[in-house]
C-alpha cells in the first residue's frame, strides 16, 4: 500500500472508533435518562396523591407540594428536550457513518481507470454519488433541525 492509502485507511479506522464511543455515550446517556424518567414518575405520582389525599393540610404545606411537582415536570421537560437532542445525534451517527461508507465505495470507483469501467462500473458509481448526496441533505436537515431548535429556545 502506498503511504497515503494507509494513512487513508487509518483515519478511516479513526473515525470509526470515534462515532462508537459516541454511539456508546449516547446509548448510556439514553439509559439513565430512562432511570431519571422512573424516579420522577415515581416522584410525582406521590406528591399528587398527597395533594389528593391531604386536603385539610397547612396552605403552606399544599404551596410547597404543588412547587415540588412544578419542579419535577421542569426537570421532565428539560431531560425530555435533552433525550430530544440526543435522538437527533444518534441519527446524524447513522448518516455520519452511511457517508463514510459511501464516499469509500465512491473512491474505490474512482481509482478505478477509465478505460477499465464497464458500464455497470459507471452506473454504479452515479448512483453510489447519487445516494451520497441524498445523505449530504439528510444530514443537513438534521443540522438545520438541530439550529431551529436551539435559536427556539433562546
Amino acid at each position: 500500500f502506498p503511504t497515503w492509502k494507509r494513512t487513508l485507511a487509518r483515519r478511516t479506522r479513526e473515525s470509526q472508533m470515534k462515532r462508537f464511543c459516541r454511539a456508546q455515550a449516547i446509548q448510556r446517556r439514553l439509559a439513565e435518562i430512562e432511570e431519571t424518567f422512573r424516579e420522577l414518575e415515581q416522584q410525582g405520582t406521590k406528591l399528587e396523591k398527597l395533594l389528593r389525599d391531604e386536603n385539610d393540610s397547612l396552605a403552606d404545606q399544599h404551596t410547597q407540594w404543588t412547587n415540588q411537582l412544578l419542579y419535577l415536570v421542569q426537570k421532565k421537560n428539560n431531560l425530555m428536550t435533552e433525550e430530544s437532542d440526543l435522538m437527533i445525534a444518534v441519527q446524524e451517527l447513522k448518516l455520519e457513518e452511511q457517508q463514510c461508507q459511501l464516499d469509500e465505495k465512491l473512491r474505490s470507483y474512482m481509482n478505478k481507470e477509465d478505460a477499465l469501467k464497464t458500464p455497470e462500473d459507471e452506473k454504479a458509481e452515479q448512483e453510489t454519488l447519487k445516494q451520497l448526496v441524498e445523505v449530504v441533505n439528510k444530514r443537513n436537515i438534521l443540522i438545520q433541525l438541530q439550529e431551529e431548535k436551539r435559536l427556539s429556545e433562546l
